[in-house]
């Protein structure tokens, strides 16, 4: 069997930046294992599967490990593939996910998700994350990731991570993200998943679900522009609406072309 393969990078308008997203579309869906074994070929930080249905699309999102529950990069990847290669006739897309139903619309190079928000709550860190660490936050937030707050931009370039001892920890389906007010930008953060073949993500839209809320109530604003501070990097246009958030970026594609499966 032959399926269509791209490749686009997200949150960003230079290849080789933003977050790396293999997009295949699909007319039935295939095993969960097939789709795995894929998503782990593909060797990027996710996979996106989608069957158009018509009115609407249905998207599911793999990482080389495990289904996720939702999926920033993939979708924004999903949906420039959608309009700049497939024709999709309208600038409007509906998704059918895991995680309801999420809207994309475009215009001018912008892909802007409406995404579920989620306000991170004060939390404990666990030892194991704490030990793994070499800088300490001064708060600490959970939602469904661990959300870290720092004192400073500077703090969140120089966070390393021990990985022998990050890695006895599970956090599945979240992570570890470390974040800070700007210097050039409304915030800055840094996203890390443990017992992943992908240490650091480089751009996670997903993880601004909990960021969006938490830095609109500090600042005070509710239209955002963040940077994630990875070596690929990315720019995220931001807005809280309250139980939505609006997560917006551009894209590039990388490359176009075919798998072959048994």
């Amino acid at each position: 069997m032959k399926l269509e393969l791209y490749q686009i990078d997200a949150f960003t308008e230079k290849i080789f930046h933003g977050n790396p997203a293999c997009v295949v579309p699909l007319k039935n869906w295939l095993p969960d294992e097939l789709l795995l074994k894929i998503a782990r070929e593909n060797a990027v930080a996710e996979t996106a599967f989608f069957i158009n249905n018509g009115s609407t699309i249905h998207l599911r999102w793999f990482t080389p490990e495990i289904e996720m529950d939702l999926c920033g990069h993939a979708t924004l990847a999903t949906a420039h593939c959608l309009i700049s290669i497939l024709n999709y006739q309208s600038n409007t897309i509906i998704f059918e996910t895991k995680s309801g139903e999420l809207t994309v619309d475009a215009k001018d190079g912008v892909y802007y998700m409406d995404f579920p928000s989620r306000m991170p709550e004060a939390a404990v860190l666990p030892d194991t994350l704490s030990k793994s660490l070499n800088i300490q936050p001064k708060e600490i937030f959970k939602s469904r990731d661990y959300i870290l707050l720092y004192d400073s931009e500077d703090e969140i370039k120089n966070i390393k991570i021990e990985r022998s001892v990050f890695d006895l920890i599970n956090l599945d389906p979240g992570g570890l993200v470390v974040t800070a007010a700007g210097t050039d930008s409304d915030f800055v953060s840094r996203y890390f998943t443990p017992q992943s073949s992908i240490l650091e993500d480089p751009v996670t839209g997903s993880a601004h679900c909990s960021l969006i809320p938490f830095w609109s109530s500090r600042l005070g604003k509710d239209t955002l522009f963040a940077r994630q501070l990875s070596e690929r990097g990315g720019q995220l246009y931001c807005e809280n609406k309250n139980e939505r958030v609006i997560v917006a970026g551009k894209a590039k594609t990388y490359s176009m072309g075919h798998l072959w499966i048994e």
